[in-house]
């Protein structure tokens, strides 16, 4: 698809592409690196891989049809969007949705989302140079769905200028709570220190589940970027596989994807893999990334510069931040899981000065490993007149108990009072 638009005598090109791999990479990359929350997981790489190893593809459900905003030769906006024929691996649930309109004898599927795939992490979704470029885009997605008669349109886990631009075009506003570790106020000085702003009692239980571990004879050791050899790839995707398998489900990424994110990323990797007697047993992947002259955005700050170069210092306002994402385990061990995916990552983000480690989608059980809660918002457009109304009265039901639950939530914080 190739649409001429205009907006105050500017022409604009619209364009559809059957895949990431049709989008320029570095043009790609570069405006991602404008955005105010730029999470690598936007990166042209990721998403390609996503497509490219059959994770996410239109066997699995995931049909690309990614929108290009051009003024000449170049690039204005973007974004990632999916036709889905199914809700799975989005982490924000509109199954009822689905349900209420098959009851009703109307096809929800395919639906379109804007979002990562099996991604629920925070971050920019319209991708643009400026504030009228992102509101043409969604126009313009808004614009194609209703040519291409989907049911709906769905934004996740957006970003503050994505939310300011949906209820611009208003689309529906739908928040979800997530658990986040900061670091910004005093830097600690080591684990003790972070440990030192807890309640007692919080402190005590995270001593005592870190010496269940240690005295199991568990050991860790931490891997960055090109120091993750192929052996730790491999026995990661074994313990992220049997994870899956355990829960009855076939895992989302294939064996694939991750080799692509070795060759095509391997700086956003962090991996800590948990040993006993010689042999590792568990391994816990996390992302990593750095953004510079933080100004405004999702949690208060806009990013201009897009780095990847983790090894070198970074500029006084460089902000640095890891997202807790795969764990998988080949024996069990008390309290491995804790360590592994917060208790690990946390000393690491200490010792390295990073400012933020995002935990993921739900799991009030953070709280406790002091990791706080953050709204988190999605945006919806419904196509039928009935339906949004419908869906906006919920939203409306759903929100205040958001609310409520924030502020409960609020009201049991593990650090000192």
């Amino acid at each position: 698809m190739s649409v001429k638009t205009s907006s105050d005598s500017l022409d604009y090109v619209i364009r559809e592409h059957a895949s990431p791999l049709e989008v320029n990479a570095a043009a790609w990359n570069a405006l991602l690196a404008l955005q105010s929350h730029p999470s690598p997981f936007l990166k042209h790489e990721y998403l390609s891989a996503m497509h490219h190893s059959g994770s996410a593809s239109t066997e699995t459900g995931w049909t690309p049809r990614f929108i290009t905003l051009w003024k000449g030769d170049e690039l204005q906006a973007a974004c990632p969007l999916y036709l889905k024929d199914h809700s799975y691996g989005e982490f924000v649930f509109d199954h009822s949705w689905a349900n209420a309109y098959q009851q009703h004898g109307l096809p929800y599927y395919p639906k379109a989302l804007i979002a990562p795939p099996f991604t629920p992490v925070p971050g920019s979704r319209l991708l643009a140079r400026d504030a009228e470029s992102r509101h043409i885009l969604l126009k313009a997605v808004i614009a194609w769905c209703e040519k291409e008669n989907l049911s709906s349109l769905h934004l996740l886990f957006c970003s503050d200028e994505d939310v300011e631009t949906c209820k611009a075009e208003s689309l529906m506003l739908r928040h979800t709570v997530q658990f986040h570790w900061t670091n910004t106020q005093a830097p600690y000085a080591d684990f003790d220190a972070f440990l030192a702003t807890m309640a007692q009692d919080k402190r005590k239980k995270i001593r005592a589940e870190r010496r269940k571990v240690a005295e199991a004879g568990v050991t860790f050791r931490w891997s960055l970027g090109s120091d993750i050899s192929d052996e730790d790839w491999d026995f990661f995707y074994r313990c992220y596989e049997r994870t899956y398998w355990e829960h009855g489900h076939a895992p989302y990424l294939s064996r694939d994807f991750f080799k692509q994110m070795q060759t095509t990323m391997p700086e956003n990797w962090l991996l800590f893999t948990a040993e006993r007697d010689g042999q590792p047993i568990a391994t816990s992947l996390v992302a990593v990334q750095t953004t510079n002259t933080p100004a405004r955005g999702i949690n208060g700050t806009k990013n201009e510069v897009f780095t990847e170069d983790l090894g070198e210092t970074n500029p006084k306002n460089s902000e640095k931040i890891a997202y807790g994402r795969y764990w998988g385990a080949l024996e069990r061990v008390d309290c491995l899981h804790f360590e592994a995916c917060y208790y690990q990552p946390i000393e690491w983000c200490i010792q390295h000065g990073y400012q933020r480690f995002e935990g993921g989608a739900q799991g009030e059980h953070k709280m406790a490993r002091a990791l706080l809660p953050i709204k988190a918002t999605s945006a919806h457009w419904l196509a039928h007149p009935a339906f949004a109304e419908a869906v906006q009265r919920f939203l409306v039901r759903e929100g205040q108990g958001i609310e409520n639950y924030m502020e409960d939530l609020g009201r049991r914080s593990p650090l000192k009072g």
